[in-house]
C-alpha cells in the first residue's frame, strides 16, 4: 500500500511540475500560419512544405493550401516554402510570445529543369501564367487539378477541356481516342500528341495511330492548346496539341508513395524520388497498375490489365549565375503493358441484358506492349537576350495485339469479319453462334490475327530564342528546326481455331509475316519562324511553319517472310507544305483579354502516290478573364477543310490497311465554353469551395457527296454529320476543402454520336447513348505527410454505349470504388 501510495505521489508531483511550468513555457513561444498560393492562378496548393530556416520547425500546406506551425521560439526566422513543380520562396518574419504571425506565399510554377525563359521553348502554354496573353485557346491541367480525382485514363482527365473530343473503347483508357474540335478521334492520330515537348506516338509521320500513349498516371501536368498551336507544333497542325508533362526533378530532397486499391482487383502504385544539388539533380519514378478488368469473359478468364512505368532523368548544369548558363538532362523511361483487350463488342440484344459481358470467342485475345525513350536536351542561355534548346530523342516501341479477326461456320468458306457479324447478326446467325462458344463444324473457324509491329522514331530538334525590349516595346524571335524519321514494321500472321464448347482450340499456327510483310518509313524536316510582338496591351503574333515529308513502303508480300525482295513492291509519297498563321491578343483590363486568330492546318498523307496531305483553314475569336477569383474563357472556333483525311484502321471499324482517304471539303464549327470560381473567396472561415463547369458546342459536316472505301464514311451526301463527334458536351464540378479533408464531386454529360456519316433523326443502331457520368472523390489528411484517399467512378452507375466500333458496342466504365493512402516525403 505504501508502494502505490509513494509512486502515486511521484506520479502527482510530476504532473505538478509539469503543468506549473508549462504556461510559462509556452508563453515564449508563437505561432506562423497563412497559406501557400499559385501565384498565377490563385488557386491554394496543397503539400507545400514550409519550413522554419535553420529549425526542425515545419508543417506541410493542407488541402485548402493553409498552414500552421505551432511552438516556435521568439525571434527573427527566415520561413520557407517549396514544392514541387515551383519555385522555392523565402520570407522573413518576427515571432512575439504568446502571438500568431501570418504569413503568406505566392509561389510561381517552374515546371522545367531549365531557366525560365526556356519553358516557352518545350511547353505549350508556360503553365496558368503564361496562358493570360496567349493569342488562342489553351488550356492548363495543374498538378492540385490531376490530384483531385488522381485518374489513369487520360480520357477522363481531359473531359473537363472544352473542345475535346473523347471516344471510348475499353474503359480504361489503355488506347484513348483524342480529337479537338472535330478533327476525329480515332487512335488520336489527328493531333500532335507531346511528351516534355517531344513527339511521342510510336511513328508519329508513318503511322500516326498512337497504339501506345503515355501513363497519364504519373503526369505532374497537361496541356492542350488549339487554334493558336499551328506555328510551333507539328505536324498534325488542325485541331491542336496535347503536351503530357513528366514529374520534373525537384529543386530538394523530396518523394512520394501512393498505394491503391478497388474492385475487380484494381491496384495502383506511384513513387518517386528526388533532388537537386548546386550542379546536378536527379529523380527515380514508377507507376505500376492494374486489374483483373470489369467484363465477364464467357467461360471465365479475365478482361483486365498490368502497367510498368519506369523513369529516370538527371541534370547537369553548370552556376545560375554564370555569365553563360547551359544545362543538360538526360531522360530515360521504360513501360511495358499486358492486357486482356479485344476488338470483339456485343449486339444490341446482348448489350441490353449483360453490358459487361464478353463473348467466348474472345478468350485468347491479348495485347502485349513495350515502349522505351531517351530524350537529352541542352540549353545555353548566351546572353539574356538569346536562348538555344536543342533536343535529342529516339522512341521505340513493339506490340503484339493477337486478337480475334474474323469467323466462318464452313469449312472453306468465305471468313467474315467481326464487325460485319455484330453490325447485322440476323444477317450471319451461324457465326454468330461460334462467337458465343458453340461448338463449330470446322477446324478453321476462328481467325485470330497476330499484329506484330514495331516501330522507332528519332530524330533532333533545336529552337532559338531572341527577346529585345524597348522602352514601349517587347520583340520575341523564335525559330525552330527539326529532323525527324520514324517507321513502322508490320510482320503479322493469322492462327485458326476450332469452338470445342465453348474452349477455343488452336488447329493451325500461322508463319510470322504471311499475314502482312511491310515496312513504311517516313522522313520529315520541318522549321518555323514565329514573331512575338508587345506593343503596350496589344501582343501580335504572326508565324511561318514548313513540313517537308517523304514516305515510303516496302511491301515484300505474304510469301517472302525471310525478306529476300523477290516479291517486293514500292510505294513513295512526298509533300511539301508551307503553314502560315497570326494570332492577336488585346489586354483590355486587368486579368480581361481577347484574342483571335487564323492559321492553315495540316496533316501529312500516307505512302500511296495521289493521297494529298489533310488542308485547312482555321479561324478563331474569343475572350479570357483571369483575375483570381474568377477564371473564364469564351471561344468561337471555325474549321474549313478544303481536304479533310481518313484512315482505315481495324480500330475504327476498317478492314487496317492504315491506307488514307480524302474526304473532301468539311465544315466543323462551333462554341467553347468555361469557367472556374471559388465561392471559398467569399468566406472567412479559409474553406475552399472550387467551382467549374463548361460546355462545348459542335457541328462538324460534310459539304459534298461521294463515295469512300472508308468504312465509318461509306456513302456521304452532302450535310452528313461526322462519326463520333458529339454535338453537346457539358461538364461541371464542384469540391469542399479544409485543413483535414476535401471532397468533390464532378460530372460529365456527352450527348449522342451518329456512328457513320448520315444526318436526319438519330438511329440507335448507328449511334451511341448520350449519357451522364458522375465522379466522387474524397481525401483526408491524417498527418502532415499521409493522406487517405478514396474515389468513385460512375456514382450512379450508368449503362451506355460508349461506341460501336471496332466491332460491336463497347460499354463504358461500370462503377468502381478505389480507396488507398498517400504519403509525402
Amino acid at each position: 500500500m505504501n508502494t502505490r501510495i509513494a509512486f502515486a505521489s511521484v506520479g502527482f508531483a510530476a504532473a505538478l511540475f509539469t503543468l506549473l511550468h508549462a504556461h510559462p513555457c509556452r508563453a515564449q513561444t508563437g505561432t506562423i500560419e497563412g497559406s501557400v498560393i499559385d501565384a498565377a492562378a490563385h488557386e491554394p496548393l496543397a503539400n507545400a512544405n514550409v519550413t522554419v530556416v535553420g529549425t526542425q520547425a515545419g508543417a506541410s500546406s493542407a488541402i485548402n493550401g493553409r498552414y500552421r506551425i505551432l511552438e516556435v521560439p521568439a525571434g527573427d526566422y527566415a520561413v520557407g516554402a517549396s514544392m514541387l513543380g515551383y519555385r522555392d520562396a523565402q520570407l522573413t518574419v518576427t515571432v512575439h510570445e504568446g502571438q500568431v504571425v501570418r504569413l503568406d506565399f505566392l509561389l510561381d510554377s517552374h515546371w522545367l529543369e531549365i531557366p525560365e525563359i526556356v519553358v516557352e521553348r518545350v511547353m505549350l502554354t508556360g503553365g496558368l501564367k503564361g496562358i493570360e496573353s496567349l493569342p488562342g485557346s489553351a488550356h492548363f491541367i495543374s498538378p492540385m487539378e490531376l490530384e483531385r480525382f488522381d485518374y489513369g485514363d487520360v480520357g477522363r482527365v481531359l473531359r473537363r477541356i472544352p473542345g475535346v473530343n473523347i471516344q471510348e473503347e475499353d474503359g480504361y483508357g489503355l488506347r484513348p481516342n483524342i480529337g479537338l474540335r472535330g478533327s476525329g478521334s480515332e487512335r488520336s492520330s489527328k493531333i500532335t500528341v507531346m511528351e516534355d515537348g517531344i513527339l511521342i506516338a510510336p511513328a508519329p509521320y508513318a503511322a500516326p495511330a498512337a497504339y501506345y500513349f503515355p501513363t497519364v498516371g504519373r503526369m505532374q501536368a497537361v496541356e492542350v492548346r488549339k487554334g493558336s498551336s499551328q506555328i510551333k507544333y507539328g505536324p498534325y497542325t488542325t485541331g491542336g496539341a496535347l503536351n503530357l508533362i513528366s514529374t520534373q526533378i525537384p529543386s530538394q530532397l523530396s518523394g512520394r508513395f501512393d498505394l491503391l486499391a478497388g474492385g475487380d482487383d484494381s491496384h495502383v502504385v506511384r513513387a518517386n524520388i528526388g533532388t537537386s544539388f548546386k550542379h546536378a539533380g536527379f529523380l527515380l519514378e514508377t507507376y505500376q497498375s492494374g486489374t483483373d478488368g470489369f467484363k465477364q469473359i464467357d467461360g471465365g478468364g479475365t478482361s483486365g490489365f498490368e502497367k510498368r512505368d519506369y523513369l529516370g532523368k538527371i541534370r547537369l548544369s553548370t552556376d545560375s549565375k554564370a555569365r553563360v548558363y547551359q544545362e543538360v538532362t538526360l531522360k530515360l523511361g521504360r513501360a511495358t503493358e499486358s492486357s486482356d483487350e479485344t476488338y470483339l463488342g456485343l449486339t444490341d440484344a446482348d448489350f441490353a441484358v449483360t453490358p459487361s459481358r464478353r463473348y467466348a470467342a474472345s478468350q485468347a485475345d491479348r495485347m502485349s506492349t513495350e515502349q522505351s525513350q531517351v530524350v537529352a536536351r541542352h540549353v545555353i542561355r548566351a546572353s539574356a537576350a538569346v536562348d538555344v534548346t536543342t533536343t535529342l530523342y529516339r522512341t521505340d516501341f513493339s506490340r503484339n495485339w493477337y486478337k480475334l479477326d474474323a469467323v466462318r461456320s464452313v469449312d472453306g468458306a468465305a471468313a467474315v469479319r467481326i464487325g460485319q457479324v455484330l453490325a447485322k447478326p440476323s444477317d450471319y446467325i451461324d457465326e454468330l453462334d461460334i462467337l458465343l462458344g458453340s461448338t463449330s463444324e470446322n477446324d478453321d473457324a476462328l481467325l485470330v490475327k497476330a499484329n506484330n509491329r514495331s516501330y522507332y522514331a528519332r530524330g533532333v530538334q533545336s529552337v532559338v530564342g531572341v527577346g529585345l525590349s524597348t522602352r514601349q516595346t517587347r520583340h520575341e524571335f523564335e525559330l525552330g528546326i527539326r529532323v525527324h524519321e520514324d517507321e513502322i514494321d508490320r510482320f503479322q500472321w493469322n492462327d485458326q481455331y476450332r469452338m470445342a464448347d465453348g474452349i477455343m482450340v488452336r488447329t493451325f499456327e500461322g508463319i510470322p509475316g504471311s499475314e502482312s510483310n511491310r515496312v513504311e518509313r517516313a522522313r520529315a524536316t520541318s522549321g518555323f519562324l514565329q514573331y512575338r510582338l508587345v506593343y503596350g496591351r496589344l501582343t501580335f503574333v504572326p508565324g511561318v511553319r514548313y513540313e517537308h515529308v517523304s514516305l515510303r513502303r516496302l511491301d515484300y508480300g505474304r510469301d517472302d517472310v525471310m525478306r529476300t525482295g523477290v516479291d517486293l513492291s514500292r510505294r513513295t509519297n512526298s509533300v511539301d507544305s508551307w503553314i502560315p498563321g497570326v494570332g492577336l491578343d488585346v489586354d483590355i483590363a486587368a486579368g480581361l483579354h481577347a484574342f483571335a486568330g487564323v492559321h492553315r492546318g495540316f496533316a501529312p498523307p500516307d505512302s500511296r502516290d495521289g493521297t494529298r496531305p489533310e488542308s485547312s483553314l482555321n479561324y478563331e475569336l474569343g475572350g479570357r478573364l483571369l483575375n483570381g477569383m474568377l477564371q473564364a474563357e469564351a471561344v468561337l472556333f471555325y474549321t474549313d477543310y478544303s481536304n479533310l483525311l481518313g484512315a482505315d484502321l481495324a480500330a475504327s471499324g476498317g478492314e487496317g490497311t492504315t491506307n488514307q482517304f480524302n474526304g473532301g471539303a468539311v465544315d466543323v464549327h462551333g462554341l467553347e465554353l468555361s469557367a472556374a470560381y471559388d465561392l471559398g473567396m467569399l468566406s472567412r472561415r479559409g474553406y475552399s469551395f472550387p467551382l467549374r463547369a463548361h460546355y462545348t458546342f459542335t457541328s462538324a459536316q460534310f459539304k459534298n457527296s461521294f463515295e469512300s472505301d472508308f468504312e465509318p464514311w461509306a456513302t456521304v451526301r452532302e450535310g452528313d454529320d461526322l462519326p463520333y463527334v458529339p454535338r453537346h458536351q457539358f461538364g461541371a464540378s464542384f469540391g469542399l476543402e479544409t485543413r483535414r479533408f476535401s471532397i468533390d464531386l464532378s460530372g460529365e454529360y456527352t450527348g449522342k454520336m451518329r456512328t457513320n456519316a448520315s444526318q436526319g433523326d438519330y438511329v440507335d443502331e448507328q449511334s451511341t447513348d448520350a449519357h451522364l457520368t458522375m465522379d466522387f472523390a474524397a481525401s483526408y489528411r491524417v498527418s502532415r505527410r499521409v493522406r487517405i484517399v478514396g474515389r468513385v467512378l460512375n456514382l450512379t452507375d450508368v449503362e451506355y454505349v460508349a461506341a460501336r466500333r471496332p466491332a460491336g458496342i463497347r460499354p463504358g466504365l461500370p462503377r468502381r470504388l478505389v480507396i488507398g493512402i498517400k504519403t509525402i516525403l
